[in-house]
């Protein structure tokens, strides 16, 4: 699912709306948004006609929506959002405990940008949002990315590289496994986070490599996340690549805000795991 950010001037302060039918719940995305995002608007409400009505008074940049309002269904009101025009790609992102259970099935729908799971916490959610409304100009981290194509890798390479990263580009699953190997016996995982494509030359795919990095390896999502591109638009095949440990699709053709987003993300995100780790083994 691709989307941009409305055409609203993003030099002005971020508008963000929350949706969810609990009160506690909206003060404390509220309370974490202005700590981490203090020039950000956010704006919040209980139910979808609540939401539509705020939606046709004014542009918001992000919106975020639970999966069960009291007087409609979280993925109807972003298909509202989508077909209501003037706000077509606001990104829309479902925050919910249940989300991974859809997930697994892909039944989030269409008209969602992406998810976020509660259990990680508000303070990441903050990070995600502000991943989209203000965009990091660096960030440090290694990424192992599996790609044949050489003209793509060498657009998604400048992509990620200008905001810092380090790319570790290899072009076989067969090259990726024989790199891990060689970090794992130096003791290292040897990158941040993967990034590879499903279809890949050679006999192993995208989806060897992360049965591989999950089960050889012993990787969960947190030590080493897993980021799929894939142009397979059957759900079956994408809850496939979710139960096998990926952290995230991304569906080609891949849109660059999107995929930088997505990839920051679970980069901090993991980064947040390790450094917890190893401040409980310091104690």
């Amino acid at each position: 699912m691709s989307a941009s950010i409305s055409s609203r001037d993003l030099s002005a302060a971020p508008r963000v709306l929350v949706v969810d039918g609990s009160k506690v719940v909206r003060q404390l995305i509220t309370r974490v948004l202005k700590t981490e995002l203090p020039q950000a608007e956010v704006v919040g409400c209980g139910t979808g006609s609540e939401a539509q009505q705020l939606l046709g008074e004014g542009v918001f940049d992000f919106i975020t929506v639970a999966l069960r309002l009291p007087d409609v269904d979280g993925l109807e009101l972003a298909r509202h959002v989508r077909e209501s025009g003037s706000q077509a790609y606001v990104p829309i992102v479902v925050v919910s405990g249940d989300v991974d259970d859809r997930l697994h099935r892909r039944v989030l729908g269409e008209h969602v940008t992406d998810y976020f799971d509660k259990s990680l916490g508000f303070q990441a959610l903050a990070e995600f949002i502000r991943g989209y409304v203000r965009p990091e100009s660096s960030a440090e981290g290694v990424v192992l990315y599996v790609e044949d194509s050489r003209v793509v890798a060498l657009a998604t390479r400048r992509m990620l590289e200008k905001i810092g990263l380090t790319v570790r580009h290899v072009v076989s699953v067969e090259d990726a496994l024989a790199m891990l190997e060689a970090e794992r016996a130096q003791g290292t995982v040897g990158a941040d986070v993967v990034l590879t494509d499903v279809s890949l030359k050679g006999e192993l795919t995208g989806g060897d490599l992360l049965k591989f990095i999950r089960t050889e390896f012993r990787y969960g999502k947190g030590k080493l996340p897993v980021l799929v591109m894939t142009g397979d638009e059957n759900p079956d095949n994408q809850a496939a690549l979710i139960r096998a440990g990926a952290n995230d699709l991304v569906e080609k053709p891949v849109e660059e805000r999107l995929l930088v987003t997505k990839l920051l993300f679970q980069l901090r995100v993991a980064q947040h795991l390790r450094a917890r780790e190893e401040a409980g083994q310091a104690e």
